[in-house]
């Protein structure tokens, strides 16, 4: 399988869970990658450090996705700093606050659609004239298996997503001509900070390792299992696939 040796990947929340994943793995596989956080200084720097010694290439830019100024800032950053991007990668999330559509805050799902729609639109639209550059560029939405079944008291984080698989889709279609793959990634239940907090307020389980056993293969899905379908599809294995979304679930669904 051809790598993504030598090509730059951005990857949105790549300080922490998911997206130190994709951040991992890109690099290992020769990509030079450009980590974006939100607040967690600490963290970004580990990330950073532990790229580098592997033998990797890693820089850490602080911005809010959900912030038009901080992605304003972080284009006219990796422009002048790499003059270049071959590859993108929405993986920033947060969760909505488990309230019925009755009781939802307007705020809180402003925030939500802002961080998992809305910010991503603006920063992909901020990157397009690099990544047209590119003689291949490559733009992976993580999104989720929510947006397949849309449960109850969660209406801000199921519209965040879809938006968001929307944009992917439209995107895919608009830009082929230029040379770029879209794909989205759609996790279940992940072994993140995330989806720890998840199974303690949906199932009242306080040790994610509980659930090792009710789940396929025996053990809830992992970060890096969701970073190897975005190392494939950002590889020449994928040159021919564009515009699919890739569940990541087991077949739990």
């Amino acid at each position: 399988m051809t790598t993504p040796q030598g090509r730059l990947a951005l990857i949105t929340g790549g300080n922490r869970g998911i997206g130190r994943a994709i951040a991992d793995r890109l690099a290992a596989d020769g990509a030079e990658v450009v980590l974006v956080y939100r607040r967690d200084e600490d963290s970004a720097a580990k990330a950073v450090a532990a790229i580098e010694a592997a033998g990797g290439r890693a820089h850490a830019i602080r911005a809010s996705v959900d912030d038009p100024g901080d992605c304003a800032a972080l284009a006219e950053r990796v422009t002048a700093d790499h003059g270049r991007l071959d590859i993108l990668v929405h993986c920033a999330g947060i969760a909505s606050r488990g309230q019925s559509v009755a009781d939802t805050d307007p705020a809180e799902l402003a925030r939500v659609m802002a961080v998992h729609a809305l910010g991503p639109h603006r920063i992909t639209q901020l990157l397009l004239p690099l990544l047209r550059r590119a003689a291949r560029s490559d733009v992976v939405f993580v999104s989720s298996v929510v947006t397949d079944h849309m449960p109850p008291f969660g209406a801000p984080y199921g519209m965040g997503k879809a938006a968001m698989e929307a944009l992917a889709r439209t995107l895919a279609k608009e830009e082929r001509g230029n040379g770029m793959h879209v794909n989205i990634v759609a996790p279940g239940v992940v072994d993140t900070e995330m989806g720890r907090r998840l199974v303690r307020a949906a199932m009242g389980v306080h040790d994610i390792r509980e659930r090792d056993a009710h789940s396929p293969y025996g053990h809830v899905c992992s970060p890096e299992e969701v970073a190897d379908v975005v190392g494939f599809l950002v590889s020449e294995a994928a040159s021919y696939i564009t515009d699919q979304r890739i569940v990541v679930d087991g077949g739990t669904f």
